[in-house]
């Protein structure tokens, strides 16, 4: 599958494939929200979560588990395809802060800079594997925050992680 997701980003542009793939996979669909853009890079997403039939809770806003599982996985996603098959990338703990009830529809945007590629890297070499917290807002059309989400991504080199699982392996903690 991978393969062809490949063959089909080189012919029709690689965040046209990565959109209609995260939209079609049934977690991500299940949330009620879809990936409306995202760059041939992978350092840009955004996402939209409208609310309707299928993201409504009793009380007639967003519900909450919507909120929060439409940026599940994200940030992941988009440094593994970033960083590469070298690297590992894990989602390792998250937060959520309600600001306020979801009432309209809500957006969030996804940016990896270069530069922190560049730092990820450059740390990565150095230590081998680091957690890094990033966050993402979801926001109405004016740019009023809903709900503050804070992730956190374990990254290391695909060697170190194998070594590691190698050893807690052995020492029968896995």
């Amino acid at each position: 599958m991978e393969k062809l997701a490949h063959r089909l980003g080189d012919i029709f542009g690689r965040g046209r494939v990565f959109k209609l793939m995260f939209n079609l996979f049934p977690g991500f669909r299940r949330t009620g929200a879809r990936m409306i853009e995202a760059s041939d890079d992978f350092h840009y997403t955004k996402i939209k979560l409208p609310l309707n039939y299928k993201t409504r809770n009793y009380v007639g806003t967003i519900y909450g588990g919507s909120i929060y599982s439409c940026v599940d996985g994200i940030y992941m996603v988009q440094l593994i395809n970033i960083l590469g098959k070298h690297y590992v990338v894990w989602d390792k703990r998250a937060s959520i802060r309600f600001r306020r009830p979801g009432n309209t529809t809500l957006f969030a945007e996804f940016l990896i800079t270069k530069e922190f590629i560049s730092q990820i890297k450059s740390e990565i070499q150095e230590l081998r594997e680091k957690d890094y917290v990033l966050k993402v807002d979801l926001v109405d059309s004016e740019g009023k925050v809903y709900a503050e989400v804070e992730k956190v991504l374990y990254i290391s080199t695909k060697e170190h992680y194998k070594e590691k699982r190698r050893v807690k392996k052995l020492a029968g903690k896995i």
